[in-house]
């Protein structure tokens, strides 16, 4: 690995999201609702602005860290940040804040994301009574709102284009749905994941389109990697100590608070995934070969967040650093849009989206609708949702 870039910051970073297309990238402070944003270009990462940086810092009950913690989206092509929470939405741009008007108050969290075409917000939850269970959307230019499905975490897009990716998160069980990229709020399309439990984070694709991988979850820190179009799981594992069990050792508490929740990306070579760890190591995952290489990129200190940039360079945070690492061996390929149109082509545009009406698989198994009313032989392997769906029918 050769380090481009690197700048110590004032803050240690939890986060990172790299604009789509030009050089720069939003970091999450962990002690406040806060973002810096750096700007990286000939070898040096310049700081040029943020959000919040006078803000508060978290009190100590997770319910306010959770409460406060900021959303941020980039616009797909200009340098625009918008940053929401449960009481306002803003704009950060070279020229300063501003507010973002026509957005639905709300006392939840909120997650935001640009419109495909840059022209429109979409939020998450809507706001108002009844708004926890729906989307908005919100054109800029007009003020216009539009109601859509509920979505949360965050909304990735393809990169062959035509589809979408985001999440429905639920405690006993997270639906991953897919949606085409071609309206003004998304329209989840029957063919689904589906994933145990909640507390996931936004899924990632890789460069060439061929795989998703999806980071979580509230009781492990599980890493799911499926092959694209077909869903099938081809990489499952857990980072760090598996989960116990209730009650749980302080010991295997201090595990968990030391891995990242943003520790893994996608980079440039294909089949490759590159994955931050509490030891300051990255480690570079071959997935179809199922080979792991270490590269120590942090002494000292563990790597507090990862992602990687579209031109393919990762860029990594620790302990009041920030790092832009390359790959000189990298090998960039094609997008792959036929991925996209295989994928639609298998699929129709869902009319209610639960577990009875959607084409689901978990990368192992799949189940039409209607199979799951029928459901009553399960193991202690199967995962939660499974287990908790088939006592339900014994009841019936």
């Amino acid at each position: 690995m050769e380090t481009l870039a690197q700048v110590r910051s004032e803050a240690t970073l939890e986060r990172l999201l790299c604009h789509p297309e030009l050089p720069l990238v939003a970091g999450w402070d962990t002690d406040r609702p806060a973002i810096r944003i750096w700007e990286h270009t000939a070898g040096q990462l310049r700081e040029v602005g943020g959000v919040g940086a006078d803000s508060a810092g978290y009190d100590a009950v997770g319910r306010d860290r959770f409460r406060r913690t900021p959303s941020a989206a980039w616009h797909p092509r200009e340098p625009r940040l918008v940053v929401a929470d449960g009481t306002s939405t803003v704009c950060w741009t070279p020229s300063g804040v501003t507010t973002v008007d026509g957005v639905p108050p709300t006392g939840y969290r909120r997650h935001v994301v640009f419109a495909p075409d840059g022209r429109g917000l979409w939020l998450s939850p809507a706001g108002g009574e009844d708004g926890g269970e729906s989307s908005v959307a919100l054109d800029i230019a007009s003020g216009a709102t539009t109601v859509g499905p509920r979505w949360d975490t965050g909304i990735v897009a393809h990169p062959g284009g035509g589809l979408l990716a985001t999440l429905q998160s639920d405690q006993g069980a997270t639906l991953v749905l897919f949606s085409r990229d071609d309206g003004p709020v998304l329209r989840p399309l029957r063919r689904a994941l589906i994933l145990d439990c909640d507390g996931y984070g936004t899924p990632i694709f890789s460069p060439d389109g061929r795989h998703l991988a999806v980071r979580g979850n509230a009781y492990d820190h599980s890493l799911e990697v499926f092959g694209f179009p077909s869903l099938r799981r081809v990489l499952g594992l857990t980072l760090g100590d598996p989960n116990p069990g209730y009650p749980y050792p302080q010991e295997w508490l201090d595990g968990m608070r030391a891995w990242s929740r943003h520790n893994v990306a996608f980079g440039p070579t294909p089949g490759v995934l590159w994955i931050g760890t509490p030891g300051g190591v990255v480690v570079e995952a071959d997935i179809d070969g199922a080979q792991v290489t270490e590269h120590e990129v942090l002494p000292g200190s563990a790597v507090t967040a990862l992602t990687a940039a579209a031109t393919g360079e990762l860029v990594v945070a620790g302990a009041g650093t920030l790092l832009v690492l390359s790959d000189r061996r990298a090998d960039r390929t094609e997008r792959e849009a036929a991925a996209v149109t295989e994928f639609l082509a298998g699929t129709t545009e869902a009319t209610t989206v639960d577990l009875d009406h959607l084409d689901l698989t978990d990368g192992n198994r799949t189940w039409q609708p209607g199979d799951l009313e029928t459901v009553t032989d399960v193991s202690d392997s199967d995962p939660t949702w499974l287990r908790i769906q088939a006592a339900m029918n014994r009841r019936t």
